[in-house]
C-alpha cells in the first residue's frame, strides 16, 4: 500500500520540521516494527470463535445468505468500532485506564474492560489447556477416542469407525459389508440416542463431568497440569512485553494459516465435502428477512472482533504517534472477517465427509464450540488415514489462535496496571506483574478444572462478556463522540493521522454505529435464553451467578461516576458534574513533541507547572538573552508563540 513521503517520514521517526526527534517513547516501550503490530491485533481477533462459532452461525442462519449481513454489519459497526478503538489508544499512548483521562468521569467504562478481560482471560486459558491435553493424547498411532473398546465407554458407544481386518486385502473384502451394515446401524441408532466415542472420550475420560454445576468433585489433576503449560507459555510470551510477544506472532499468528490450508486441501479431497460444503454456502435468500439473522450477524461481527474487551486500546498503545491506524484497522477487520469465511470450508468439508460416511444429513454432524472442537470434529479426523498427523495439526492450531487472544488479554491487565501506576520502579519490573497476574490467572481458573468446570466455563462463555460487552462500547462512543466533543476527536485525529477521518467513518462514530449497538443490545435481551448443556438445565442460583458477572462490569461505571463526581471541585451538582466530565490536563500525546496546538500551552496560569515542553521553554530563554530587543517588544507573549516550532 503507497504512502505518502510525509508519512513515511513520520514512521521513520521524524516529526515534519523536527528531524531531530524521534516518535519512539522510550520510557513506555513502542512495537519493533509494524508488523508486529498488525499480526499481534490479528491474532487478537482471529480466534476460537472464528473456527467454532461463524461456521455454524452461517450454516444455521441461511448459509451463503448470511454473508450479505454479516459484510454490511462489518462495514457500518465493525471497522469504525476497530478503528475507533485503535486511534484511541494510539493517540494517548495509554491502556485502557489512561485513556480516559478524555472524561475522567468515564473511567469506570476502563475498570469495566478490565473485569470483562479478566473473566475472558481466566476461562480462554482454560479452553488452551484443553486444547493441549488433545495434542498430547494426539500422539500415539491410534486416537484413544477412535473406537468403543475402553474402559470409559458405554453400552450406547456407536463409533464411526469400524474396526476391520489386519491387512489392506480383508478390509477391501469387508468394505461393501460395512457400508451395507452402517445403513442398518443407522437405523436403529436413530431410533436410541447414538453417543460417539468422541463424545464418551471428552465426557468421561477427559472431564469425568459430574451430574450437576454445584457438585465439583475432584480437580482433573491432567487438565491442572496443562494449564500450568498454558499459563507458563503465556507469561514466557509476555516476559517482555510487547518486545517479545512482538517477536512471538510471527509464528502464532500466521501458522494457523498453514494449518488451515492443510487441513483445507485434505478436506476438500474427500468424499461428501462438496455436499457440506453446500449445507455452509447454500443462500436461503428469504432468511435475510428475518431479524435474528442480522441480530446474530452483528453479534458476531462485534464479538469477534474483540471490541470493548480493552485489547485493541491497549495494542495501539505502543504504536508510534503518527502510525496509520486507519489502514491497519480496515487490514485487521477484513483479515478477521475473511479468516472466519475460509475457516467454515475446513469445518464443513470434513463434516460432510463424516455425514456421508454415516449416511445422515449434514445437520446431524454440525455443531459449534466446545462440542464442534472436542468432539465433533475429533470424531471425523478418526475416518481419515493417518488420523493422528490431522489431530495434531487441528489441535495445534486451535492452540495457536488460542494463544494470540489471551497473549493480548493478559497484556491489556498488565499495561493498565502499570500505566496506572506509572513509578519508574513498575515500569522497569513489568515482568513481576505479568508473573503475578499470571499466576492468579491460574489460581482463578483451577475450580475450572473439576469435574464440574465445564459447567463453570460455559456460564462465564455466556454472561461474562455478553450485553456488558455491548453497553460498554455504546458509552465509549458516546463518552468521546458527545462528551468530549466530535469536532475535538476528528482534529485529535487529523494531529496524528495527518489528515482527518473519512466523513464515512465520522457518520458511522456518531450515528450509525452506537444505533446498530443499540439494536444488538435489544436482540441480545430479547433472544436471552437461559443457559444449558446439551441436555443439562443450570439451576437458578448459578443463572444468578452468571447476571452478577454481567453486571460486575457494567456497575464499574455509575459506581466510579459518582465517586468522581463527589471529589470533583464545584459547590453545585450540576459543576462537579462539569468538572469531572472535563478532559484532564494530562489528556493527550504522550510524547513532548507531539504535544502540538492547544496541547503545548497551559489551560490556566495556576497550571503553568505540567507543560510538558521543559526543553522548549529553555530555548526560548536563551533566544530571549540573545535578542533583548525582540523580548521586549513581544513581552505580551507573541515571541514566545512564534518560537514553537513549525509543522
Amino acid at each position: 500500500m503507497s504512502e505518502s513521503p510525509t508519512h513515511s517520514s513520520l514512521e521513520n521517526g521524524a516529526v515534519p520540521g523536527e528531524p531531530v526527534k524521534t516518535d519512539k517513547n522510550s520510557r513506555r516501550g513502542n512495537w519493533g516494527n509494524q508488523i508486529e503490530f498488525i499480526l499481534t491485533s490479528v491474532g487478537y481477533a482471529v480466534g476460537l470463535g472464528n473456527v467454532w462459532r461463524f461456521p455454524y452461525l452461517c450454516y444455521r442462519n441461511g448459509g451463503g445468505a448470511f454473508m450479505f449481513p454479516y459484510f454490511i454489519m462489518l462495514v457500518f459497526c465493525g471497522i469504525p468500532l476497530f478503528f475507533l478503538e485503535l486511534s484511541f489508544g494510539q493517540f494517548a499512548s495509554q491502556g485502557c485506564l489512561g485513556v480516559w483521562r478524555i472524561s475522567p468521569m468515564f473511567k469506570g467504562v476502563g475498570y469495566g474492560m478490565m473485569v470483562v478481560s479478566t473473566y475472558i482471560g481466566i476461562y480462554y486459558n482454560v479452553v488452551i489447556c484443553i486444547a493441549f491435553y488433545y495434542f498430547f493424547s494426539s500422539m500415539t498411532n491410534l486416537l484413544p477416542w477412535t473406537y468403543c473398546n475402553n474402559p470409559w465407554n458405554t453400552p450406547t458407544c456407536n463409533g464411526v469407525v469400524t474396526p476391520t481386518g489386519i491387512n489392506n486385502t480383508l478390509a477391501n473384502v469387508t468394505r461393501s459389508l460395512v457400508t451395507g451394515a452402517a445403513e442398518v446401524a443407522v437405523e436403529v441408532v436413530n431410533k436410541t440416542k447414538r453417543t460417539s466415542p468422541s463424545e464418551e472420550y471428552w465426557k468421561h475420560y477427559v472431564l469425568k463431568i459430574s451430574d450437576d454445576i454445584g457438585n465439583f468433585g475432584e480437580v482433573r489433576l491432567p487438565i491442572l497440569g496443562c494449564l500450568a503449560v498454558s499459563w507458563v507459555v503465556v507469561f514466557l510470551c509476555l516476559i517482555r512485553g510487547v518486545k517479545s510477544s512482538g517477536k512471538v506472532v510471527y509464528f502464532t499468528a500466521t501458522f494457523p494459516y498453514v494449518v488451515l490450508t492443510i487441513l483445507f486441501i485434505r478436506g476438500i479431497t474427500l468424499e461428501g465435502a462438496v455436499t457440506g460444503i453446500k449445507y455452509y454456502l447454500t443462500p436461503q435468500w428469504h432468511k435475510i428477512l428475518d431479524a435474528k439473522v442480522w441480530g446474530d450477524a452483528a453479534s458476531q461481527i462485534f464479538y469477534s472482533l474483540g471490541c470493548a474487551w480493552g485489547g485493541l486500546i491497549t495494542m495501539a498503545s505502543y504504536n508510534k504517534f503518527h502510525n496509520n491506524c486507519y489502514r491497519d484497522s480496515i487490514i485487521i477487520s477484513i483479515t478477521n472477517c475473511a479468516t472466519s469465511v475460509y475457516a467454515g470450508f475446513v469445518i464443513f468439508s470434513i463434516l460432510g465427509f463424516m455425514a456421508h460416511h454415516l449416511n445422515v444429513d449434514v445437520s446431524e454432524v454440525a455443531d459449534h464450540g466446545p462440542g464442534l472442537a472436542f468432539v465433533a470434529y475429533p470424531e471425523a479426523l478418526t475416518l481419515l488415514p493417518i488420523s493422528p498427523l490431522w489431530s495434531l495439526l487441528f489441535f495445534f492450531m486451535l492452540i495457536l489462535l488460542g494463544l494470540g487472544t489471551q497473549f493480548c488479554l493478559l497484556e491489556t491487565l498488565v499495561t493498565a496496571i502499570v500505566d496506572e501506576i506509572g513509578t519508574d520502579w513498575i515500569i522497569r519490573n513489568k515482568t513481576v506483574v505479568t508473573g503475578g497476574v499470571a499466576i492468579v490467572g491460574f489460581l482463578l481458573g483451577v475450580p475450572l478444572t473439576t469435574q464440574a468446570g465445564i459447567y463453570w466455563l460455559l456460564l462465564m462463555d455466556n454472561y461474562a462478556a455478553s450485553f456488558s460487552l455491548v453497553i460498554i462500547s455504546c458509552i465509549m462512543c458516546i463518552c468521546i463522540m458527545y462528551v468530549y466533543g466530535h469536532k475535538k476527536y476528528f482534529k485529535d485525529v487529523e494531529m496524528m493521522l495527518g489528515f482527518p477521518p473519512p466523513i464515512f467513518f465520522r457518520v458511522c462514530w456518531r450515528f450509525v454505529s452506537p444505533i446498530i449497538i443499540s439494536f444488538i443490545l435489544i436482540f441480545t435481551v430479547i433472544q436471552y435464553k437461559p443457559i444449558t448443556y446439551n441436555d443439562y438445565v443450570y439451576p437458578g442460583w448459578s443463572l444468578a451467578i452468571g447476571f452478577l458477572m454481567a453486571m460486575s462490569s457494567v456497575t464499574c461505571i455509575p459506581i466510579y461516576a459518582l465517586y468522581k463526581i463527589s471529589k470533583s471541585e464545584g459547590t453545585t451538582f450540576l459543576e462537579r458534574l462539569k468538572n469531572s466530565c472535563k478532559a484532564d490536563i494530562k489528556w493527550g500525546p504522550a510524547l513532548s513533541e507531539h504535544r502540538i496546538g492547544h496541547y503545548a500551552a497551559p489551560s490556566s496560569e495556576g497550571e503553568v507547572e505540567v507543560r510538558p515542553l521543559k526543553e522548549e521553554l529553555k530555548e526560548k530563554e536563551d533566544e530571549k538573552r540573545d535578542e533583548i530587543s525582540l523580548t521586549i517588544q513581544g513581552s505580551n507573549g507573541s515571541t514566545a508563540h512564534n518560537t514553537t516550532p513549525s509543522a
